[in-house]
């Protein structure tokens, strides 16, 4: 199982949800290059890049195959990870992904943000502050760019694997009508809805997302139905 941050994140807001998620799976949580405690090369990655970066480091550490939870950026690396490296791929869990293809500007993205902070908790604000000061403002704006032009709408038809798309009924980022569009989209995609949750749901929230997490997690793997799977999962 491994774990991919978002925007300007690293992997120390992923913990809550590793915690959870360890006593049934063998859990890892890298910080992409420029981001956390990883490298920083002169110029940002690009969301190929990024996707490419992790294909190398699951190489160097001898994964074969894995699941993943993206959050944010993440799903986006995550997508392309599957479209590029689909052998390296078993399934994918895209929590808030980004960008809703009516929403691509980077202000109503940052407006987004404020909106949604009085539903997370406050401690995320400090992790959140003291990583974008590690990765600095300017790799911050230029891979927020590669992440709005991003067609993830259009690359999530390629996408064989089984696919959880997980959405907090809270997260102003990203609109209800485009992660349902997304998950009716993927060949074998699922949406599961958290009441109350915003977008940092494996911070917020992580008891709630490895209760809808692990049944799709642990499943054994079935051929391509041919029938809808969407569907609606509540947890209180």
């Amino acid at each position: 199982m491994i774990l991919v941050h978002g925007l300007g994140m690293s992997s120390r807001y992923m913990i809550p949800l590793a915690e959870h998620l360890a006593p049934h799976l063998q859990v890892y949580a890298p910080d992409l290059p420029g981001f956390g405690l990883s490298d920083k090369p002169p110029q940002a990655l690009t969301v190929r890049q990024l996707a490419d970066a992790l294909a190398a480091w699951m190489h160097e550490i001898g994964v074969k195959r894995a699941a993943f939870v993206g959050n944010s950026l993440g799903c986006e690396v995550l997508v392309e990870l599957a479209v590029v490296h689909p052998q390296l791929v078993d399934r994918l869990v895209l929590q808030g992904p980004t960008p809703d293809p009516e929403a691509r500007g980077i202000a109503r993205q940052v407006v987004g943000f404020f909106l949604i902070a009085p539903f997370e908790r406050w401690s995320l604000a400090w992790v959140a502050l003291t990583d974008y000061a590690r990765s600095g403002i300017r790799r911050y704006l230029q891979t927020l760019r590669s992440m709005v032009d991003n067609h993830i709408a259009e690359k999530a038809l390629r996408i064989s694997q089984p696919t959880l798309v997980v959405w907090g009924t809270r997260d102003y980022i990203v609109p209800y009508a485009f992660v349902t569009s997304l998950a009716a989209s993927l060949p074998r995609g699922r949406l599961a809805a958290i009441p109350g949750a915003a977008h940092g749901i494996n911070y917020s929230h992580p008891e709630a997302f490895t209760a809808a997490l692990l049944p799709f997690l642990l499943a054994p793997q079935e051929r391509p139905p041919t029938e809808d799977l969407s569907f609606e999962f509540d947890v209180d």
